[in-house]
C-alpha cells in the first residue's frame, strides 16, 4: 500500500517512515509544500493530512487531486508519530473488511 503524507514535522519525518515500514506501507512524505502535489499524488492508495502543519492551498491542492483521482483523504488536526500510527491501523482496518462497519 501506497501512502502521501502532507504536513508533518521535518523532525518527524525519520519516524513517519519508520512507523510507515513497520505497518508495511510504503510512505511519502511532503512536510512543506510542493509544487506539482497532483503528479505526486496520482498513484497513492491514500492520503493523510495534518491539517495544523500545512497551508490552506497545499491542502486544497491535495483534497482537488485526491477527488480526481478517487483516493481517500483522512485529515487529522495533530502530527504526531501515534497519529500516523493509528491512521495506518484504520486505513488497514478498512482495506482488510472492505469499509464494512460490522468489524
Amino acid at each position: 500500500m501506497s501512502v502521501v503524507l502532507i504536513g508533518g514535522m521535518d523532525r518527524l519525518e525519520p519516524q513517519y517512515l519508520r512507523e510507515a515500514e513497520r505497518a508495511g506501507v510504503e510512505l511519502n512524505v511532503f512536510t512543506t509544500a510542493q509544487n506539482g502535489i497532483a503528479a505526486k499524488l496520482k498513484h497513492a492508495d491514500a492520503v493523510v493530512i495534518f491539517t495544523n502543519k500545512v497551508s490552506h492551498r497545499a491542502k486544497n491542492e491535495a483534497m482537488t487531486a485526491a477527488r480526481a483521482n478517487d483516493i481517500p483523504v483522512f485529515m487529522h488536526h495533530a502530527c504526531g508519530v501515534c497519529t500516523l500510527r493509528e491512521c495506518l491501523k484504520c486505513m488497514h482496518i478498512i482495506n482488510h473488511t472492505g469499509g464494512r462497519n460490522d468489524v
